[in-house]
């Protein structure tokens, strides 16, 4: 069964626009399914993956593979393998421009693809997929997605223990495999602690120096692996808000494992119940809200916080007003001094505390509005269409 993806009408709308669509995300959060859905139907759809000698057998000579296809829509998989296709695109593209003609998928960002900013400028349009939004899956539970992540073989997996196994496999296969394709020589024991480290630091204001001691290397390395993890899709950080006033305001980014499966194998969490004994349950929600927010709403966002503790977990900058989200772990969630008072400092025209509640939304005061995850998500692309 196809589970339909927030993405599909755009993917259709960037083909009308550009000759090169490219596809980036995580490994396994279904670009491959995507596409092949897309194009099942059409017969001048041709699919390559990257990883596959047989295919890049065919890419021999691709100026010869493009040229005798010129008429067929062509998908290239794990484009990052080989970066060196760009050029030849640009060449082909430039003999006869079409749009829609290649479909791009990678697993990496377009800054750690090589040349294809350079290459293909003005002839590529980019898109993003992540790991399932609660949107995409609205008969899956909140907790089921919350426990097990979006990635689609983990969340639809029989039960939480073949879901473990799963996740298990791909961050082996992501330290062992996925990171030294892209020509990064890091020891994957190395990587596997600093990402184990990101996770332990969920939600928290990054130190780079403390990661860093912990890991016994130097501060340049600890950013260079974090850069990595960001552009692998692996990582979020969360930029401070800063004000025109005379606070003093902590400066340093907030760090977030973006799947909360991922996370939670990480710290060896392996069901709901566990999570719900662990201390870092809290942070654990809140990574869960900031990624499907700012995965549905691409909105300018941010975190606010004091050195004395006044602060709110997301500050989103939505067509010019600020919106406030707080998250709240509870099925009572209530709000902090602290959170007071950053409401008083920002001045948002509207709070949310978004909690894993399954009732109504209600007001808890006027402008702060208590809801669960699928109704602010609903509420805020509302705001964000200006209806």
């Amino acid at each position: 069964m196809y589970i339909q993806r927030k993405l599909t009408e755009e993917v259709e709308i960037f083909r009308k626009i550009f000759p090169v669509v490219a596809i980036l995300g995580p490994r396994q959060c279904g670009k491959s399914t995507l596409v092949k859905y897309l194009f099942s139907e059409k017969t001048n759809a041709i699919y390559l993956d990257l990883q596959s000698k047989e295919d890049l057998n065919k890419l021999r000579d691709p100026i010869l593979f493009f040229n005798t296809h010129e008429d067929k829509i062509i998908c290239l998989d794990e484009i990052q393998l080989l970066p060196e296709l760009f050029s030849v695109l640009r060449s082909i593209i430039d003999k006869n421009r079409r749009n829609g003609r290649f479909i791009l998928l990678g697993s990496a960002s377009r800054d750690l693809i090589q040349k294809s900013s350079e290459s293909l400028a003005g002839r590529i349009g980019y898109l993003a997929l992540t790991p399932f939004l609660t949107t995409e899956v609205p008969d899956t539970d909140i907790m089921t997605l919350w426990n097990r992540g979006g990635f689609p073989e983990s969340v639809l997996a029989e039960n939480d223990n073949f879901s473990y196994i799963w996740r298990d496999n791909f961050i082996k296969t992501y330290v062992e495999r996925d990171i030294p394709q892209l020509g990064f020589q890091i020891p994957a024991l190395h990587l596997l602690r600093f990402l184990t480290l990101c996770a332990h630091n969920q939600a928290q204001t990054l130190n780079l120096s403390k990661i860093a001691g912990a890991m016994e290397m130097t501060h340049p390395t600890m950013r260079k692996y974090l850069d990595l993890l960001e552009q692998t899709y692996m990582v979020r950080s969360l930029p401070p808000f800063e004000m025109n006033i005379k606070k003093r305001l902590v400066k340093s980014p907030k760090i977030y494992v973006r799947d909360s499966g991922i996370l939670h194998h990480l710290l060896g969490i392996k069901n709901i119940e566990m999570l719900f004994a662990h201390p870092a349950f809290g942070y654990s929600w809140e990574g869960l809200v900031v990624e499907q927010v700012l995965t549905e709403l691409e909105v300018p966002a941010f975190f606010y916080r004091t050195e004395k503790g006044d602060e709110m977990d997301l500050v989103l900058n939505i067509n010019g007003k600020l919106i406030a989200v707080e998250c709240k772990a509870s099925s009572a969630p209530g709000l902090s001094a602290g959170n007071y008072r950053a409401i008083e400092a920002l001045s948002p025209i509207h709070t949310f505390i978004i909690a894993p509640i399954q009732g109504d939304s209600y007001l808890l005061h006027e402008g702060i509005t208590v809801t669960g995850l699928k109704q602010a998500l609903n509420v805020l692309k509302q705001l964000a269409s200006g209806s």
